[in-house]
């Protein structure tokens, strides 16, 4: 059994979807983070076989709408005193600003780089947002792969 210490005052980010914990964990900075974090890979979970989990020994402030964009299926455990003190569950935000970039070469967020990269979302169930500039589709599951 793996033994990780409990959490005084801290986050645990839970429910991350089975291989996708490093993204997250990039995402917000850990893999540089001077305080003690754990991502815990391919747990086992009663609702969806198995989950990535993030164990962090500090509050830090997250955007929870790009967590939400990242996963919708996430929650994010807010631990005071060594309890829970709230959980916060993670939805696809209305928008994102500045979290992907277009892909498209003509677009003006790629050629005027004072143009924020905004995204709007246009298909709730399949996870499709579309650029405000020039309407290419992005699917949220597919952030940070290149």
């Amino acid at each position: 059994m793996l033994n990780i210490e409990e959490i005084k005052n801290g986050l645990v980010i839970d429910h991350i979807k089975a291989g996708s914990g490093w993204k997250v964990f990039k995402w917000l900075g850990l893999n540089q983070a001077k305080f003690t974090c754990a991502l815990i890979v391919n747990a086992s979970s009663q609702k969806s076989g198995t989950k990535d989990i993030i164990k962090i020994d500090n509050i830090i402030n997250i955007d929870y709408s790009v967590l939400g964009f990242i996963d919708p299926n996430i929650t994010v455990n807010v631990i005071q005193e060594s309890k829970i003190a709230r959980k916060i569950k993670m939805q696809l935000p209305d928008k994102v600003t500045n979290v992907i970039q277009c892909k498209n070469p003509r677009c003006i967020t790629r050629t005027e780089h004072y143009v924020p990269a905004e995204f709007r979302l246009v298909d709730r169930e399949k996870a499709q947002y579309r650029c405000l500039y020039c309407d290419s589709l992005y699917s949220a599951a597919s952030i940070g792969e290149d």
